[in-house]
């Protein structure tokens, strides 16, 4: 049974930093693309970014957020710097075979929140 558990999110200011964490069992890890993704109150879920080896990031966190993976611990991470209000969303951690920025990902945990205040 796979699982993915996120965890780290919170409440901060704006121009802040939080570092996500995505904890996976179940499956071959190295095998998989890990991918993080958002949904703010109203909003459809959107890419955040993804790597298996190389990254991917959406237009509006380049630059500022980076992935990143330690396949011995099984973990994929999310470090976000230089937050902004509009970044406050329920954030999901994904992973499929392939690596893809479209929301076609087998595998999603239960998401984990971040608020970020003006």
């Amino acid at each position: 049974q796979v699982q993915l558990v996120e965890s780290g999110g919170g409440l901060v200011q704006a121009g802040g930093s939080l570092r996500l964490s995505c904890a996976a069992s179940g499956l071959t890890f190295s095998s998989y693309a890990m991918g993080w993704f958002r949904q703010a109150p109203g909003k459809e879920r959107e890419f955040v970014a993804t790597m298996r080896r190389s990254t991917y990031y959406a237009d509006s966190v380049k630059g500022r957020f980076t992935i990143s993976r330690d396949n011995a611990k099984n973990t994929v991470y999310l470090q976000m710097n230089s937050l902004k209000p509009e970044d406050t969303a329920v954030y999901y951690c994904a992973a499929d075979r392939l690596v893809t920025m479209t929301r076609a990902y087998e595998y999603w945990g239960q998401g984990t929140q971040v608020t970020v205040s003006s």
